[in-house]
């Protein structure tokens, strides 16, 4: 019986050295002459375990990590033995018995980890395709309250109601419509649709052919990070069985309905992730952001009525169709139904992805499942949102994670990417670096984000240098209520708040430096 051996293809895995482990793994299977298939699944997102290895037993899978290319010689010897050695002292056991895995609500993210990721067969023996076969059985105008009824809300940071925008287009008149995927994840401490689109791409192929059908969309676009290239091979690979499978093209599995896919490469800018910027660089422009009203609902892509979703929005979508509006919505808390893959990054001992129901709070995810600072020292802050989330300290870690919750103590969830600082932060250089990172990422088109972050970065510069101080915050704030409600996107809109809340929560990083004394 072949031996089949996982080893993760995903990004962050490959950086920590799994392409050499596979490589070594080969050669020892080589050498050995064992009949053993190696299989480059995703990553389940634990990383700090990565590159974690599998090996397929009669018993289910055993995990070993992290993995050195000079591990797998004993690791092999180890499963390949009848008894008699100590464990090895990788060993990890069950995968989904690890108390990180154990605790997550894995809907989006079930396969991811698990599958091979270019294996439609795989796909379709986990579940895949279900809730495309029931969508094909439905009115696009079913589908639509199917979506609308779940409760789903945009994972790409907005939060607004999927269903919504699908009835927008689905009503829209327009001889041809489109799916845009935005993949342009450009968030600091995000990594969630990387994992998906390089460890379970079919399920984001399979959300979208469900919103062309909502909608009458017969083309869609995925508009994916220029520094995803490990994303865009396993996407076209995806995407290239899709179409030999009758998924994509003129009949949708024998259907009536027709659609296609096609990736295309971002142009490296963060405000490409805006809707608006983003269809004028999909369009072969410049990304600038567009004025609103019209909505690309209406006026999208070349003109025409375009459904711009994000990647776990998508992604979501199939096990909706699969399991029902009522199963997705019973997950979650008041108006944030479902899961969200929760990014844990920074200064932290358990940095991964978490799925989980809306409404964990903000300690249980630092604390309880993060694992507090890799430092081992206090946690001071957390920013939640990017880079231009609010920042978080202790005394606010009983906000529970929802986006109303968060919106209430001047805060946004955004992509649920969490990055944690410890002490030693100074919060005075992050609000500046939120004002840089606006002033370099600003497409220049509205004057409060282009100037105004410019000036805010002098300003705080004027601040640190004890210039002024209180006149400095002063300009500053006034800064930030210009840049919130006269911005023409959310870059400038929401630079405010990393800002902000540094002044609000950690006003001592703030204060003048102490004057030295010098002796006479």
């Amino acid at each position: 019986m072949t031996l089949k051996i996982y080893i993760p293809r995903d990004s962050g895995a490959i950086a920590l050295g799994a392409n050499e482990v596979a490589r070594a793994l080969k050669a020892e299977i080589a050498a050995r002459g064992l009949d053993a298939r190696i299989i480059r699944n995703g990553s389940r997102g634990l990383y700090w375990l990565e590159p974690m290895m599998e090996l397929e037993t009669p018993a289910g899978r055993v995990a070993f990590g992290p993995v050195k290319p000079s591990d797998v010689p004993s690791i092999l010897e180890h499963h390949l033995s009848s008894g008699g050695l100590p464990p090895h002292s990788l060993d990890l056991g069950r995968p989904e018995e690890l108390p990180y895995l154990a605790r997550q609500t894995r809907l989006t993210f079930a396969r991811c980890g698990v599958i091979d990721p270019v294996s439609l067969e795989d796909y379709e023996a986990h579940g895949g395709l279900r809730g495309l076969r029931n969508a094909l059985a439905m009115t696009p105008e079913q589908i639509v309250a199917e979506v609308t009824e779940s409760g789903l809300r945009g994972r790409g940071g907005a939060g607004f109601p999927t269903g919504i925008k699908w009835k927008t287009v689905l009503e829209a008149a327009g001889p041809q419509k489109y799916i845009v995927c935005n993949a342009d994840e450009g968030d600091s401490g995000t990594f969630a649709d990387r994992m998906i689109m390089e460890g379970d791409p079919f399920v984001l192929i399979e959300g979208m052919i469900i919103a062309g059908i909502a909608v009458g969309a017969t083309k869609g676009y995925i508009y994916l990070r220029s520094e995803y290239p490990h994303a865009e091979v396993t996407l076209n690979e995806a995407i290239g069985v899709a179409r030999k499978a009758g998924l994509l093209g003129p009949s949708v599995l024998g259907s009536r309905y027709a659609f296609d896919l096609q990736v295309r490469m971002g142009a490296g800018a963060y405000v490409c992730g805006e809707e608006t910027a983003l269809l004028d660089s999909l369009e072969g422009k410049r990304g600038m952001v567009r004025a609103k009203p019209p909505l690309p609902a209406h006026v999208g892509f070349l003109g025409r009525p375009t459904v711009i979703n994000n990647v776990i929005s998508l992604a979501s979508v199939p096990i909706i169709l699969d399991r029902g509006a009522a199963f997705y919505r019973d997950f979650g808390m008041g108006r944030s139904r479902g899961t969200i893959p929760i990014q844990l990054a920074g200064n932290v001992k358990y940095g991964g992805l978490f799925e989980a129901a809306f409404g964990l709070t903000l300690g249980e995810i630092v604390d309880g499942i993060g694992g507090g600072t890799a430092s081992g020292r206090p946690v001071r802050a957390v920013q939640v949102g990017g880079p231009l989330g609010a920042y978080f300290p202790r005394e606010l870690f009983d906000t529970p994670f929802d986006y109303e919750a968060f919106a209430a103590k001047d805060g946004l969830i955004g992509h649920a990417g969490i990055v944690v600082f410890d002490d030693t932060v100074d919060m005075l250089k992050q609000a500046r670096f939120a004002m840089e990172f606006c002033a370099v990422e600003s497409c220049g088109k509205c004057t409060p984000c282009r100037i105004g972050s410019t000036r805010g970065v002098e300003v705080l510069d004027r601040l640190a240098q004890s210039i002024e101080p209180e006149r400095q915050l002063e300009i500053v704030k006034d800064l930030c209520n210009t840049m919130k409600f006269g911005s023409l996107c959310a870059l400038g809109g929401f630079t405010p708040y990393p800002v902000m809340s540094a002044i609000t929560h950690f006003p001592e990083d703030f204060r003048p430096a102490p004057v030295r004394q010098t002796a006479e």
